[in-house]
């Protein structure tokens, strides 16, 4: 812990001066918080979900995107067939974290296969499952969340084949405990969250400046490609290609279809431009996934219009709605459905589509809306809400402007926390329009 704190606190300071943390470091963190989440937060996810044993099977290069979450930082990915356990014996109240492997999984997950004693690998696992005789097996698959879905056919098959008949009851779908494992948060990581997220809005702020955006001359994907490139710079990286695009009085508002997957690219940037962009960083094997509003003043302007800032507010006013619906238990079907009715019920025309965010930018949990299904959504939408968990609030509304003789919309994303205390932003939101040039 005392490392792990030293460690925090360097982060600190690095993101202060605009540092990224070195390998060496990152690795530390990466296997300090691996600790925590094996030893603390898994015990208690497989009591709640009902398990006592969990087995992930992949081999290299075909891994399971949660076995993948779980492996140390030296290890880019699995070795050979890499067939992990963790045996919860909850009256004792302990944990094996076992590896069917030549070797250990870092210093977390031992190797329980001596080859030279039991050359089989398949039987060398149904020797542990034999001695320890577990009532509940959970083994990942699932026909609705595509994250937990992770073992193989040719995996599945040659399991089932090897387990001993007693057994073959007691396997079943470890979805639940499998998403829980992907969307809990503990404290040490989001402690880290905080300064991810300065970091994007940081990288936005710099984006929408007059160092990058020169009116008349840039163009959106000059910005988009700047973006792409201080992350590279930097040391760190985009989990999904940075998008930037332009509203302006002289142009009919596209439909969502265009917006989300066909927007125009490299248009030139003008004065009186209300441009947005959808940028995301991956650091420390945490995502983030921010969208915000630039206005390109005119001459002589010294903020933007009064009706850009309360189009601006009306989005702010569907977020607001939205997070105070938020509530353990809940379904994002339910959330979304209510905050839908309450804000059309106040005049406003919102679209909701917050997606899990976390180990993954589109993460497992529940799924609060999409763009293209605003009525709800089947299976993922069911799922409950849980506690510790994090969330992209994304979400728009459009706004009727008389002055543009148009509808613009204000599309709004940030990462957002649900926990015991309730809602809060992992760190801050955008509240009014960034200016370029800035002139405050």
């Amino acid at each position: 812990m005392k490392r792990f704190l030293t460690l925090a606190l360097l982060i600190l300071t690095a993101v202060s001066q605009a540092q990224i943390l070195p390998e060496r470091d990152r690795a530390e963190v990466i296997d300090q918080i691996l600790a925590d989440r094996f030893n603390k937060l898994l015990p208690q996810l497989m009591d709640r979900t009902g398990f006592d044993m969990w087995i992930l099977i992949s081999r290299e290069y075909n891994e399971d995107p949660v076995l993948r979450t779980m492996l140390p930082a030296k290890w880019l990915n699995a070795r050979r067939r890499t067939i992990l356990v963790f045996y919860r014996d909850k009256e004792k109240n302990t944990i094996e974290h076992l590896a069917v492997a030549r070797y250990n999984v870092g210093k977390y997950i031992d190797s329980a296969w001596d080859k030279e004693k039991q050359p089989d690998q398949w039987k060398a696992l149904m020797d542990i499952i034999s001695k320890r005789d577990p009532k509940k097996i959970g083994i990942n698959y699932s026909e609705h969340f595509g994250i937990v879905d992770g073992i193989v056919k040719t995996d599945y098959e040659e399991f089932i084949a090897e387990l001993p008949d007693a057994y073959k009851p007691k396997v079943t779908s470890a979805e639940k405990l499998a998403i829980a494992w992907i969307e809990t948060r503990t404290e040490q990581e989001m402690e880290i969250y905080k300064e991810l997220v300065q970091i994007t809005h940081d990288i936005i702020a710099e984006a929408f400046s007059t160092k990058v955006v020169k009116p008349g001359t840039t163009t959106t994907d000059d910005v988009v490609w700047w973006l792409r490139q201080k992350v590279t710079d930097m040391g760190l990286e985009t989990w999904f290609h940075p998008t930037v695009d332009i509203q302006r009085n002289s142009e009919k508002l596209q439909d969502h279809i265009v917006s989300f997957s066909n927007r125009p690219s490299d248009k030139i940037i003008k004065q009186g431009d209300l441009i947005h962009c959808d940028f995301g960083i991956t650091y420390l094997r945490l995502n983030t996934d921010c969208q915000q509003h630039a206005y390109i003043l005119k001459n002589g302007e010294m903020s933007p219009p009064d009706f850009l800032k309360k189009a601006f507010s009306d989005g702010n006013r569907v977020q607001d709605i939205f997070t105070a619906n938020f509530e353990t238990g809940k379904t994002g079907n339910e959330i979304l459905l209510k905050s839908l009715e309450e804000g059309r019920a106040e005049g406003l025309k919102p679209s909701i589509y917050t997606h899990p965010l976390g180990l993954y930018g589109h993460s497992s949990g529940t799924t609060l809306g999409m763009w293209d299904s605003q009525g709800g959504v089947p299976f993922t939408g069911d799922y409950p809400l849980y506690e510790s968990t994090v969330y992209a609030i994304e979400l728009n509304t459009t706004v009727t402007l008389p002055e543009w003789n148009k509808d613009i919309r204000i599309m709004l994303e940030e990462a957002g926390f649900w926990g015991k205390d309730g809602f809060r932003y992992v760190n801050k939101r955008q509240e009014e329009l960034i200016t370029i040039p800035k002139r405050k």
